[in-house]
């Protein structure tokens, strides 16, 4: 409660974090209810709304990259603000129409909107949190977690009533934390250092940049499409955000068709991930505040993966007791996992781009989380699962190799990143 006080960054900060914090409400009310709605209300087959979310998922893929790219030559605050509008007005589209073609193009906004607003959040995170960017990114997730409960409760109260206006309630109850959002982010200033981690005066990259600039070097802003060392981290970046589809899709899938575990053990899963995350990201971002903190989180990660896995498919062997404890522990261990990839992903994404252009780096970096929502739910169903436990020891043991890969080839280039750095400061 200290550290949400006075965050990193000061009285902005704080507002955003607030706004995060409704926005996140708002998700979580329509994250539980969005199924139901297009079934039930819309009525949807199961069909129509694969590829209803799928197309959405898609959409999101590339909101990051494109709100990355806007905001190296617009202002963080006034895009953010317009993407929690255009979500605004994607939702009280969805009152209006229920035709499927509309409702595609609606869904696929909204999505890209959202994706971008992450981004957008992940920016001015970055810019006005500086070098304690990691503390930063862990009262978010703090207040994220609080902000989905509230939303679930929220919800949970118009799918208990289950009648066509308390679904829409629902809708208008997600609108309503867009407008409130969007509110405070108004209140808030402008993050100075356009496409640096912070303000130009004081800050370490803004020193780099000003130091390269008095060295000559060009002016224009380096492509990541074009950066092949960023790219294979964006890359391997993907298979690191399994832990999500694992908990959301892969274990309660798996304790329902191939365990004797009772079904209502699936809610504590999430509980237990909302309670740990709560608990432990201060305390693990701090951790990984270390010099190559980060690079050592991915090579724990591997660890964390290869003993979910190995839990996961043991549990077919045993009674319901021991197929319970095992997944439990199995969701304890994956969201240790989870905590460890939120904060390497988000340090490396910064610290692997160069100064001058990480507002466009970090919207390519940020397309890992929606590549993996649309891929990581068919590879566990379609792979995994149908291989049966053997396909969870392969799993881990690909996550674990992967995540050596990922750690060494992140040293790498911090290595050579941080190189150009210390040849700049002898010069001068």
């Amino acid at each position: 409660m200290a550290q949400l006080r006075r965050p990193p960054g000061g009285r902005d900060a704080r507002i955003m974090l607030l706004a995060q914090g409704v926005d996140r409400a708002g998700t979580g009310v329509w994250a539980a209810a969005s199924v139901l709605y297009f079934t039930y209300v819309c009525g949807m087959d199961a069909g129509r709304l694969g590829l209803l979310l799928g197309v959405g998922a898609a959409a999101g893929i590339a909101g990051s990259p494109l709100a990355g790219r806007a905001a190296e030559r617009l202002p963080v605050r006034g895009l953010l603000i317009g993407c929690h509008l255009l979500r605004l007005g994607t939702m009280g589209l969805l009152l209006l129409v229920d035709h499927f073609a509309a409702l595609l193009v609606v869904v696929a906004l909204t999505c890209l909107a959202e994706r971008g607003a992450k981004t957008l959040e992940m920016l001015f995170a970055t810019r006005v949190a500086g070098g304690r960017r990691s503390t930063y990114q862990a009262l978010f997730r703090s207040v994220a977690n609080g902000g989905y409960a509230v939303g679930a409760g929220i919800a949970a109260i118009g799918l208990a009533v289950g009648s066509t206006t308390a679904y829409r309630a629902l809708i208008v109850a997600n609108a309503l934390s867009y407008v409130l959002a969007a509110a405070m982010i108004w209140r808030t200033e402008e993050p100075d250092g356009r496409g640096l981690v912070a303000a130009a005066g004081g800050s370490a990259s803004g020193e780099s940049a000003a130091v390269g600039s008095a060295a000559g070097e060009p002016s224009a802003a380096p492509s990541p499409w074009r950066d092949r060392g960023y790219l294979l981290f964006v890359l391997l970046d993907l298979p690191m955000c399994l832990d999500d589809s694992i908990l959301n899709v892969g274990l309660p899938l798996w304790l329902i068709h191939h365990t004797d575990a009772p079904s209502a053990v699936v809610p504590v899963f999430l509980i237990l991930n909302t309670v740990l995350v709560v608990l432990l990201q201060l305390r693990v971002s701090a951790w990984a505040e270390r010099p190559r903190g980060a690079p050592t989180a991915v090579g724990w990660y591997g660890v964390m993966m290869l003993a979910t896995c190995l839990l996961i498919a043991l549990s077919t062997g045993g009674g319901p007791w021991t197929a319970s404890i095992a997944l439990l522990a199995a969701a304890a261990l994956v969201t240790l996992a989870e905590l460890m990839r939120s904060v390497s992903s988000w340090e490396l994404a910064v610290s692997l781009a160069p100064p001058r252009a990480r507002a466009s780096y970090l919207g390519v970096a940020g397309m890992s989380q929606s590549v993996q929502k649309s891929v990581g739910p068919m590879l566990l169903t379609g792979a995994v699962m149908v291989a049966g436990p053997v396909g969870w020891l392969v799993l881990g043991a690909a996550s674990t190799g992967l995540s050596a890969v990922q750690r060494r080839a992140s040293l790498r280039r911090l290595a050579t990143v941080a190189m150009p750095e210390r040849v700049a400061v002898g010069v001068g």
